[in-house]
């Protein structure tokens, strides 16, 4: 096998694998799960006696799955230094990871309170394929080539990945909007990511070959496995002294992978939860970080040869905190045209009634229990509604055709009929401020008036760090007219161009650092310290939004970044590099 031909075997795999992190994790499944637990549940849903939102359980799914991955990394790694198996279990956890993708499309074949659920318990077996890949995946990198050519390989496998992902993103993309986002179309785009994840690894597990190893032990059972996983694992830590840069590189890397996968974890649900975005906004949103994270991988490439490797990753650091921070600003526009309003109410002259439209508004929660179930109920007469049989609990309540006729006749005959249903509009306009929604009336007796619900996304000002938007709205944001569409575009085109550096680098960083006979081993510890990492991030964001709300969430993922950057200046690289070298040696020594 050539050595381009291997290269490029590990490059297809970032290539086929980027369907999930794109398609299914950023752009498509966040706001298809979201607008699955809100037709549920509505705003939140209670566990065990607290309320929880869409992206704080979203997040918490996160942490689980990375909470197994992370047990089993270190093992998978001091197994896979002795036995060769690396592509082994490479393929096992594909399997297993597509597999669970393409499940993913058997949601709407469930009941709605079960759907979400679902989506949820895949999503988390899918993460646990992935990451639990990863860890086998990066190990093979110290073996595709020289120290000189790390930094080239792994920026180069990223941009494969970016490029792949935004390929399938636009069919998807493509698919969506001709069908009008139709719940198959939505069904065929978590399928496909499946199928286009297993199809490229098929190459990656044809052109890469299993690294060969010196002296490999004899096929051991898995309770002999897991002992002698927990042993060296023991004795590794033991070793903090001996690889000291090592180990003060890795906590660097605990921190500041956190915040970055954190944020390209959390920000599809963040976007579509809280700021309102759609999922044609999201997946605009990602194609523009592919295409942009692609060149700025290689481009960092050249940054590294220009500055250090350890140099070009701490700028890039930096300009993660200043994206985080510009999230905080985020802030939808408040309605001002009658027709950017979630439900309208419109007179004409001509037949002298209302038409009540609610084409834009989101769906009613289907929980029968749910407050948004009372409220559809208490304005039957004028909402277009239509009752839906619910799995659990029997009739509730959502849109029908989107558009309902109020009549406000003029003569005197029907003066009680048109006082009823004046007074009728009045109300829910009313009641609208104790909802997610907002309306706008334009023309008639009631031209003019408006209403936005605490609920909704524009509504700002209750938390902690609300001023932030707030103020940025108010003087940045309206006065220019940006959407808040356009400020996610904008500033997802700069996380874009961080985005592919930074991994590629901080894994380029490890590579050059670690003994290649023991590379499964201490990328197993690379894979424990980023899994631990997908897990803190994630939870932190779950609890904090808990606990204030989800900007204070996104908030916190700064200060680990800041942290991560502080510790990496301590990281001695050639001290590192020089201390992995004289292990390779005498492990090849003690082998002959």
């Amino acid at each position: 096998m050539s050595e381009d031909r291997r290269v490029q075997g590990y490059c297809f795999y970032d290539w086929g694998k980027s369907a999930f992190e794109t398609s299914v994790t950023t752009a498509i499944l966040p706001g298809w799960f979201t607008f699955l637990f809100l037709r549920a549940n509505g705003l939140t849903t209670k566990i065990l006696g607290t309320e929880w939102t869409a992206d704080a359980i979203f997040s918490i799914s996160v942490s689980v799955a990375a909470f197994i991955v992370a047990i089993m990394s270190p093992s998978f790694g001091v197994i896979a230094d002795r036995r060769m198996i690396k592509m082994w279990w490479l393929r096992v956890l594909t399997y297993l990871g597509a597999g669970s993708t393409i499940l993913l499309a058997a949601a709407p074949w469930l009941g709605v309170s079960y759907q979400w659920i679902w989506l949820l318990i895949c999503f988390i077996f899918a993460n646990v394929g992935l990451n639990g890949a990863g860890v086998f995946y990066n190990s093979l990198l110290p073996h595709m080539g020289s120290e000189d050519e790390m930094d080239a390989i792994s920026n180069k496998a990223f941009a494969y990945g970016y490029f792949g992902g935004g390929v399938l993103l636009v069919a998807h993309l493509g698919l969506l909007i001709v069908t009008d986002y139709a719940e198959w179309a939505m069904q065929a785009s978590m399928a496909t990511s499946g199928i286009w994840w297993l199809g490229f690894a098929m190459l990656t597990f044809k052109w890469v070959p299993e690294p060969k190893i010196e002296n490999e032990m004899d096929s051991l059972s898995f309770k002999e496995s897991s002992k002698l996983a927990i042993s060296e694992v023991i004795s590794t830590l033991k070793e903090y002294k001996s690889f000291n840069t090592l180990f003060v590189y890795m906590l660097a890397y605990f921190l500041f992978i956190d915040g970055i996968n954190s944020v390209t974890a959390l920000s599809g649900v963040f976007g579509t939860s809280v700021l309102g975005l759609t999922i044609f906004d999201l997946i605009l949103t990602i194609m523009i970080i592919q295409f942009v994270a692609a060149p700025a991988a290689l481009g960092f490439t050249k940054l590294a040869e220009k500055w250090s490797t350890k140099k070009a990753l701490q700028f890039s650091l930096v300009c993660w905190c200043f994206v985080i921070i510009g999230a905080l600003s985020f802030a939808p526009l408040v309605p001002d045209s009658h027709e950017e309003f979630d439900i309208q109410a419109t007179w004409s002259e001509k037949d002298e009634h209302y038409v009540l439209s609610v084409e834009t508004a989101p769906e009613i929660a289907q929980d029968p229990d749910d407050e948004e179930q009372d409220w559809a109920k208490e304005h039957i007469a004028i909402l277009p509604l239509e009752e839906n049989e619910y799995i659990k609990s029997g009739k509730t309540y959502e849109w029908s055709d989107k558009s309902k006729i109020i009549s406000i006749p003029s003569n005197d005959s029907n003066s009680n009929e048109s006082e009823l249903n004046l007074s009728a509009l009045q109300s829910l306009l009313d009641s609208i401020s104790d909802t997610r929604f907002s309306m706008s009336i334009d023309g008639g007796l009631l031209d003019g008036e408006s209403n936005v619900g605490e609920g909704h996304p524009t509504n700002l000002g209750d938390g902690s760090l609300d001023f932030i938007p707030e103020t940025a709205r108010d003087l940045i944001w309206a006065p220019l007219g940006i959407s808040v569409t356009i400020q996610f575009l904008a500033l997802g085109a700069m996380a874009g161009a961080l985005l592919g550096g930074s991994q590629g680098l901080s894994r380029s960083l490890f590579g050059q650092m670690v003994p290649e006979t023991r590379s499964a081993e201490f990328f197993g510890f690379f894979g424990f310290f980023g899994k631990v990492a997908a897990l803190l991030g994630p939870l932190i964001y779950g609890i904090m939004t808990v606990m204030f709300d989800s900007r204070v969430g996104i908030f916190s993922i700064s200060l680990l970044i800041i942290a991560g950057a502080i510790i990496l200046r301590r990281v001695d690289v050639e001290d590192g590099i020089a201390v992995a070298k004289a292990e390779d040696e005498r492990n090849r020594s003690a082998s002959e």
